[in-house]
């Protein structure tokens, strides 16, 4: 496995790449690695979205969890950028509950390129995320894609 840390308006993230795809982004720093040219385009794209010119990741993914999880997690990939989804919808294209979506979103080893903040409670609130700074990292990501304005 090789890793790539870089610094983001988030703080600092590390990237992994396992047989040519990405499988894990991580809050923090670790130990410098000879990047491989697909870390170095995942870090092209994170900080072109950071920047406000990406909406959409062109990345090799393979993260790792169960088939429920990663049917969530395809899921959460088909929401459009600057676009919100209740946990209930989510849930109801998959046919399960609103409370095992969290749970897999709460599992989810892409965060900003699997879209998990995108995801918001039924009466439009902002429930958890598993992120480093929790709801105030979500709030960031959405205000960043202009689906939450700055108040």
């Amino acid at each position: 496995m090789t890793y790539l840390s870089m610094n983001t308006p988030l703080g600092p993230f590390t990237l992994f790449e396992e047989e040519n795809a990405l499988i894990a982004i991580e809050s923090g720093r670790a130990p410098t690695s000879r990047p491989t040219a697909l870390l170095r385009e995942a870090k092209r794209q994170l900080d072109a979205y950071f920047d406000g010119d990406l909406q959409v990741f062109d990345l090799p993914l393979r993260p790792r969890g169960t088939a429920f999880q990663k049917s969530v997690w395809d899921e959460l990939s088909r929401i459009p950028y600057a676009a919100l989804r209740t946990y209930g919808e989510v849930a109801s294209a998959l046919r399960t509950s609103p409370r095992a979506v969290g749970g897999a979103c709460g599992r989810n080893p892409l965060p900003i390129v699997v879209p998990c903040h995108r995801v918001i409670g039924a009466e439009g609130q902002l429930t958890g995320y598993s992120e480093t700074g929790g709801v105030d990292t979500k709030l960031a990501l959405l205000r960043l894609e202009g689906a939450i304005l700055a108040a």
